[in-house]
């Protein structure tokens, strides 16, 4: 079983492909996981990129999505060191860097920027790994 980091993007790439992950993986995220999918959702909708019932549809798909959520202290605690040592912002890159350290075998994400930043720090692998098994 592989366990795998994805961010928010990513999570609503995969909902709203209907893509299953394959179920021999674990899925891991930041507790803010949701919050911040749900805050996509609704820039969606602000810009009419998608409908609000169409939103709303989604968020209930990802929150019956199975992931393991994490946010302990130890796991707060790195991500705060990786954004200073990188002088990053914000933390939000941060914390899926950090769970990837801690709790998984590789960040897997759509976003390029994460990516790129990602490469320098943990492992990363492609979306394609969600699929298959081993």
């Amino acid at each position: 079983m592989a366990r795998y980091v994805i961010d928010a993007p990513t999570l609503l790439h995969l909902l709203d492909r209907n893509m299953r992950v394959d179920p021999s993986h674990q899925l891991v995220a930041p507790n803010t996981i949701r919050s911040e999918a749900l805050q996509l959702l609704l820039d969606d909708v602000r810009h009419a990129r998608r409908t609000e019932k169409a939103a709303l549809e989604t968020h209930e798909r990802l929150t019956g999505l199975k992931m393991r959520l994490l946010g302990d202290r130890v796991s707060r605690s790195l991500a705060w060191r990786i954004a200073l040592q990188h002088d990053w912002e914000t933390l939000r890159d941060a914390e899926y860097l950090a769970i990837v350290d801690l709790q998984a075998d590789a960040l897997i994400t759509i976003d390029l920027d994460l990516a790129a930043k990602a490469k320098e720090i943990v492992s990363v692998a492609p979306l394609q790994s969600l699929f298959t098994s081993g």
